[in-house]
């Protein structure tokens, strides 16, 4: 049996904390030789409910510090975003400086190229990229080669999410390949290429911050917040993190045979994925007796045309990338978002008449979401409508691309997100491309 424990934070968080890692120091010592211990949250934006509690990591870094660990905290957030940027909105940089724990940013490192072990195909795309290799950071290099001296520690939020049916343990991963590397191929042929990542770098602890939870996605607006966040005051722990994943699915009524990436992961033999091999403590879960939705809630603005391909279309890219963004911008900022027409055109097989449709309905403008679109209709459209109206997002949709089109579309700028100074943002951004930032965003 693999044990998992759920620990209650209704108790306070740092009793909820000492209690997951004082069962997980019963069969072994938390600190290794070195006593680095990194610290991978989940930080992929600023917005309210995306993020791992900056709370909680406070109380685990004290917790660490407590048994004498050198601590490092390390993310590099979704790409149209720097991680600088978000350190400083989640209040991760004030908590870092405030205990002295250590920020690295792996967005500013030097990288390594790996493969995708389970990619077969050594296509290329249109610009020559190999789409079987990516980029690691050089930090992510170091804990890989030094697993007997160096601890990790993965810190994930927990979250439903529109493309992978859950973002857990093992997609917390996903982070670490650079920017430029994750739009590629971000297809169906994602679930596999998270496997691929996570089989370098296994966590030694996976602690899910469940202190709540979103549905419906990982990303969900602030004016939806009452229906997609649910307050589950947990945290769930373990040194299997794909146990410690199927156990964050079961609270959200989800089995491992929904999500697809965990049961790849079991049959590759990394990690227990039978539940009924896995010695859940601290909670029932037969308490857990809701299945929620992990697929955007369906509520789009009017004045923007989606048009969906009829022969391939990728969720886990071209499809609830762009539709998560447009449900931000259109129902987080009504008092910005321009109420003008705009299409989105994504995935393959368009209708023939798709121009003149477009048209009739007065659709002159818009993006052409991931390569399909493009290569079959998106030349058409700027011929059409001019290359200053139409827009594309390139690989299996590119966030920061498709952030900028829509933005644009929307009559807003990149500025009206950050509720901070421009001034302040610049200074920032000057600050991550004076260390090497490969960061795609869309300024």
């Amino acid at each position: 049996m693999t044990d998992v424990y759920i620990s209650d934070t209704k108790k306070g968080l740092k009793s909820a904390v000492k209690e997951i890692f004082s069962n997980l120091e019963k069969s072994e010592p938390i600190l290794k030789s070195s006593k680095e211990v990194y610290i991978k949250v989940n930080g992929i934006d600023f917005r309210k409910h995306c993020y791992t509690s900056p709370e909680v990591l406070e109380k685990v870094i004290e917790y660490l510090q407590g048994i004498g660990a050198k601590v490092i905290v390390m993310e590099n957030s979704t790409q149209g975003n720097m991680t600088r940027i978000v350190f400083e909105m989640t209040g991760y940089r004030e908590v870092c400086e405030k205990k002295g724990a250590k920020i690295i940013y792996l967005d500013e490192n030097d990288t390594e190229t790996f493969e995708f072990k389970g990619k077969k195909s050594v296509k290329e795309d249109a610009k020559g990229y190999n789409l079987k290799t990516f980029r690691l950071p050089a930090t992510i290099v170091k804990i890989i080669n030094n697993r007997d001296s160096i601890t990790y520690i993965n810190l994930p939020k927990l979250k439903t999410h529109s493309m992978a049916g859950v973002t857990l343990g093992i997609k917390n991963q996903w982070g670490f390949p650079q920017h430029e590397d994750r739009g590629k191929d971000h297809n169906y042929n994602l679930h596999s290429k998270l496997v691929d990542v996570y089989e370098y770098i296994q966590p030694d602890i996976t602690i899910i911050d469940g202190t709540e939870g979103t549905i419906h996605g990982h990303y969900p607006p602030t004016a939806f917040e009452d229906r997609l966040v649910k307050q589950f005051n947990i945290l769930i722990g373990g040194r299997d993190t794909l146990a410690v994943d199927v156990v964050g699915a079961r609270v959200f009524g989800l089995t491992i045979d929904e999500i697809p990436h965990l049961k790849i992961a079991y049959e590759r033999g990394l990690g227990e994925g039978d539940l009924s091999k896995i010695n859940v403590i601290g909670k029932n879960l037969e308490d857990y007796k809701e299945k929620y939705e992990w697929d955007l809630l369906q509520e789009f603005p009017e004045n923007v045309k989606i048009v969906k391909g009829t022969k391939l279309l990728c969720r886990e890219g071209c499809q609830n990338n762009p539709l998560a963004t447009l449900q931000m911008l259109a129902y987080d900022y009504p008092e910005k978002f321009k109420p003008e027409k705009w299409f989105i055109i994504m995935g393959k097989g368009h209708n023939n008449n798709l121009i003149e449709q477009l048209k009739e309905e007065g659709y002159t403008k818009g993006l052409v979401a991931g390569y399909c679109a493009i290569d079959e209709v998106g030349e058409k459209l700027k011929k059409e409508f001019g290359k200053r109206k139409v827009h594309f997002s390139g690989d299996c949709n590119n966030l920061a691309e498709t952030v900028k089109a829509e933005l644009k579309l929307s009559g807003m700028t990149v500025f009206d997100l950050v509720p901070i100074p421009q001034e302040k943002i610049m200074e920032i951004i000057d600050a991550a491309q004076k260390h090497g930032s490969t960061a795609l965003t869309p300024l």
